[in-house]
């Protein structure tokens, strides 16, 4: 495998070339198979560039700089201790954690989860039960958004799988921690997740990135999500990872007759993050609801590039993302929603709103609707605006400071999306976080 990545015309060698264990699964033909044709796809597709529509806002250069590398070694070093560092506090949940991308048993908490619930590290199913991930795993990013998703794929290694059965509802949420600890040289984990709802069942999934220190790494993970007849998944992805690090993510949805998606995106850390939310309806009457908030500033870039095609007839999408901006942070939205000839009563509407806080900062959004049909329900809008001055003066004028006032107006401005995380511990961890990085941004 090494020979085929070091012939791509790619600096991405060492995302690779890490390790001397065998990937698993080597001996599964189907897996074997995925692996090639990702690699071919490396040795074809090239480093993105400006030139092309999906990169024209987003650099790589600082990413291509650091020699990342992937390590094989396990952490089981990490203890309880340590992750009590990140945990939050009254959050009741089945919980999964993987540190640096490989799935860690003796920290993971899945005993209770009821009958009809198959949940562990992609390792230890490929090894145990190899049949039940065939047909599933890749199905549904298939050849993925980009050169990142390929390089994932090539170098499948561990993850998360969730298979639930038939009517199956998790009562408590399962909580998803992507731990990255650092290490002597930059390194990069790409974990694969696959999550499976047969019809009618019900999961609510916590999907949260954080890190021990400040180091420098990179996360390049795929989250595949295939939705069966009526099920209903409620999904929150919260990315705090350090500020040093490189975060990239792909989520790949699959969406069955009458199911439901509620998706929440927060992004806060990293220094480089990007996000993937690739959308498919296979048939009537699904709904897919997507939010987002995303922080930038000093100097930090959040993308988000959002692909929702509705290709069959009486489904409905709602995309709604805000952004706030201070110092030097840039940040990207480019919302694309298809609807195909045959997709008719469709109802799509797709909203980006930003809050600029500094003059440095700034905002590259593009939202788009493409409609071939003629009888549908749908509607694009953006805005990029500045804290009002007169509420800012009523605020200052009741004795309340400029940093707090502020605040107030930021998280007023943030509270639809925060909102929507569910359980109340998140949100108040979450409207936490945004306020404290508020109260760091430079006064203007």
């Amino acid at each position: 495998m090494n020979n085929a990545v070091l012939q791509a015309p790619i600096n991405l060698e060492g995302w690779l070339a890490g390790g001397t264990e065998p990937l698993p699964g080597a001996g599964i033909s189907w897996l074997r198979a995925e692996r090639q044709d990702a690699l071919r796809r490396l040795r074809v597709q090239g480093v993105p560039t400006a030139k092309q529509e999906g990169w024209r806002y987003t650099g790589l250069k600082s990413l291509l700089e650091q020699p990342f590398r992937c390590h094989g070694e396990l952490l089981t070093a990490i203890q309880a201790d340590d992750l009590d560092q990140v945990l939050i506090e009254g959050l009741d949940a089945h919980r999964v954690v993987l540190v640096n991308g490989r799935f860690l048993a003796h920290l993971s908490h899945l005993a209770e989860l009821p009958r009809g619930v198959r949940a562990g590290g992609l390792r230890q199913i490929l090894a145990a039960d190899p049949d039940a991930l065939e047909g599933r795993l890749t199905r549904v990013a298939g050849e993925g958004a980009h050169l990142f998703s390929a390089l994932n794929t090539a170098g499948i290694d561990d993850g998360f799988v969730l298979l639930v059965d038939r009517g199956t509802m998790l009562e408590r949420p399962i909580e998803l921690i992507h731990l990255s600890v650092g290490m002597d040289e930059p390194r990069v984990a790409q974990p694969r997740h696959l999550v499976v709802l047969e019809e009618g069942a019900e999961v609510t999934l916590i999907e949260r990135y954080v890190s021990l220190g400040s180091s420098l790494y990179c996360t390049n993970a795929v989250l595949e999500l295939s939705l069966g007849q009526g099920a209903l998944l409620r999904h929150y992805r919260v990315q705090l990872e350090s500020p040093r690090a490189f975060h990239i993510s792909g989520v790949f949805l699959s969406q069955g007759a009458a199911s439901r998606y509620e998706g929440v995106n927060v992004g806060l850390g990293a220094a480089w993050a990007r996000t993937d939310s690739v959308v498919r309806f296979n048939d009537r009457h699904a709904v897919c609801n997507l939010q987002g908030l995303y922080l930038a500033g000093d100097g930090q870039v959040m993308d988000y590039h959002l692909d929702v095609e509705h290709g069959v007839p009486q489904c409905s999408s709602r995309e709604n993302f805000k952004g706030i901006l201070y110092g030097r942070g840039r940040a990207v939205f480019d919302g694309r929603v298809v609807v195909a000839v045959d997709a008719q009563k469709t109802d799509a509407h797709l909203s980006n709103k930003n809050l600029l806080l500094s003059r440095e900062a700034e905002v590259d959004t593009k939202p788009q609707l493409e409609i071939h049909a003629d009888d549908v329900k749908c509607s694009h809008g953006t805005t990029v605006g500045q804290i009002e001055p007169e509420m800012l003066f009523y605020l200052r004028s009741r004795g309340i400071a400029a940093a707090l006032a502020r605040r107030m107006l930021c998280l007023g401005f943030a509270g639809e999306i925060i909102d929507a995380l569910g359980p109340q511990p998140l949100r108040e961890h979450v409207a936490e976080q945004v306020g404290q990085r508020l109260e760091r941004a430079p006064a203007e």
